[in-house]
């Protein structure tokens, strides 16, 4: 990763975050981020979204962006070890790194890495970032990769929330629909637009998650011009999966699970074929907040 002076434009005004090295660029695959508020279903999504894919046939890597390294638990039964706990075994000497260290193989094929994080307090994630996607073009790991999805964590404002934004080709916000993931949803598009300026990150729009009906968030979609992608209602099978430590596509093949399973291998499909990049305008925080709900 460059120094923040040494590229310019900066990503917005006031930035301080590290810029993308070209040669860290991925090439090859379509690479994907995904975001919304935390707790709001985004490990949960990437997991089933990387499911369908491969269930399209596609080979994909899965990146988790948390330094909980919870992202890919459903894929690999496990907590795995992540990238910056690979390294210390080998005092940061990454030539010494073997790819089982740090890369793990779950369902159906869909290969796992948790980039973790450093201590709490300690640090910024968006090295970390820079550091794994590094690692795995050293590795020859992205050359054979069809896929590749970011789960992102919900800090808005940090270098590790934006690392993954200059390596995606479209980034996916995971709401639900009421106040406080919507305004979240808001601000990430925001940042969303901030790094277009700089890098090839597009919008791609918002997946409707743990929520009967999307009325709140399609009326919002309508007035900063975004488009929902997918919508996913709030399941009690989603929460047994989690339970269960495994995807949707290894439940029980019940009606609701079933139409969820469609829904993932539907946006996976429209995903892979190309989504248009949305041109939404973020609204100002007082304007959302007086926008959203009713009297």
């Amino acid at each position: 990763m460059l120094d923040a002076g040494t590229l310019s434009p900066p990503d917005g005004d006031g930035s301080v975050q590290v810029q993308l090295d070209p040669s860290d660029k991925i090439k090859g695959a379509k690479v994907f981020a995904v975001y919304g508020k935390g707790g709001i279903g985004k490990s949960t999504t990437s997991s089933n979204l990387s499911a369908a894919f491969s269930k399209l046939g596609h080979r994909v890597l899965q990146i988790g962006c948390d330094p909980k390294h919870d992202s890919t638990f459903t894929l690999t039964k496990k907590l795995m070890p992540t990238v910056i706990d690979a390294l210390e075994q080998v005092e940061f000497h990454s030539e010494e790194l073997r790819t089982e260290d740090f890369m793990f193989e779950g369902y159906n094929g869909v290969m796992c890495v948790e980039a973790g994080g450093p201590p709490a307090g300690t640090g910024c994630g968006g090295y970390v970032v820079g550091q794994t996607v590094k690692l795995l073009k050293q590795h020859h790991l992205l050359e054979d990769t069809d896929v590749v999805i970011f789960d992102v964590l919900g800090d808005v404002v940090c270098g590790g929330f934006a690392a993954p934004l200059q390596h995606a080709e479209r980034a996916l916000v995971v709401a639900a629909n009421d106040f406080d993931s919507i305004f979240a949803m808001n601000r990430i598009v925001a940042a969303i637009g901030a790094k277009a300026k700089n890098y090839d990150v597009r919008l791609a729009g918002v997946v409707a998650n743990r929520s009967r009906e999307t009325d709140e968030i399609d009326r919002f979609c309508d007035q900063i011009g975004m488009q929902r992608l997918a919508h996913f209602q709030d399941l009690d099978a989603i929460r047994r999966s989690r339970l269960k430590k495994c995807t949707l596509f290894e439940m029980d093949d019940s009606p609701e699970v079933l139409a969820a399973q469609n829904e993932y291998l539907r946006l996976a499909q429209l995903l892979w074929d190309g989504v248009d990049p949305q041109e939404a305008t973020a609204m100002k925080d007082r304007d959302i907040f007086d926008f959203l709900g009713f009297e």
